[in-house]
């Protein structure tokens, strides 16, 4: 049996709404409420069925290649460590320009760059098609399909509140960004360590 505990915090880590924050009021500043909300609505709708593709893709090609799940463990891991490590590299680095003028934001961009890469992230990606592969049951894999859809969710709404939020909490969110990043190298290393651990012992 999986501990629903551990599987919804590594996803929200990964898939949660911290890192979609920032970008998404980058893309959607000064732009029509009605406009907002259809992109981040659409956001999740592409985000949601492809991460559950994924899941359901990922498992076979497990199953048909033979792919040990620690192999796959130890990638995700990999990534996670070092999107998160060059994520914090960049807060040391010079400030981006404030000049540039903001894109006008269209309909495609709820696939790029909101579900791709911001909300539905390679690591992510791994993370699902592990914790699913790890799965005993079908009402296992439910679960896991019911935490990610329950993240997705609450992405949706804190997308659908960022331009009320955003600049009040801009200064703790940078805070909580450099906390999670953190956090994020953190849990790349333990996630290699333990899949590491789970490859010697097959």
């Amino acid at each position: 049996m999986i501990d629903k505990m551990q599987v919804f915090t590594f996803l929200f880590l990964m898939l949660g709404p911290f890192k979609i924050i920032v970008p998404f009021a980058k893309i959607t500043m000064g732009a029509e409420p009605a406009i907002v909300n259809k992109l981040a609505i659409r956001a999740i709708i592409f985000s949601s069925i492809s991460l559950l593709l994924a899941g359901v893709l990922g498992q076979m090609i497990l199953t048909r290649y033979g792919i040990p799940i620690p192999i796959l463990g130890i990638s995700g891991g990999i990534i996670l460590f070092l999107v998160a490590l060059l994520n914090i590299i960049h807060q040391f680095g010079p400030s981006p320009a404030t000049n540039e003028k903001a894109p006008v934001p269209t309909m495609n961009m709820a696939i790029s760059p909101l579900a791709f890469p911001t909300i539905v992230t390679p690591y992510g990606i791994a993370a699902v098609i592990v914790f699913l592969s790890f799965c005993p049951d079908l009402n296992s894999k439910l679960t896991v399909a019911a935490i990610v859809l329950a993240i997705m969710a609450l992405n949706l709404v804190i997308m659908l509140v960022t331009r009320y939020i955003f600049k009040p909490l801009a200064i703790i969110l940078a805070l909580l960004g450099a906390i999670l990043g953190v956090v994020q190298v953190a849990l790349g290393l333990l996630i290699i360590y333990n899949q590491g651990r789970a490859l010697l012992n097959l």
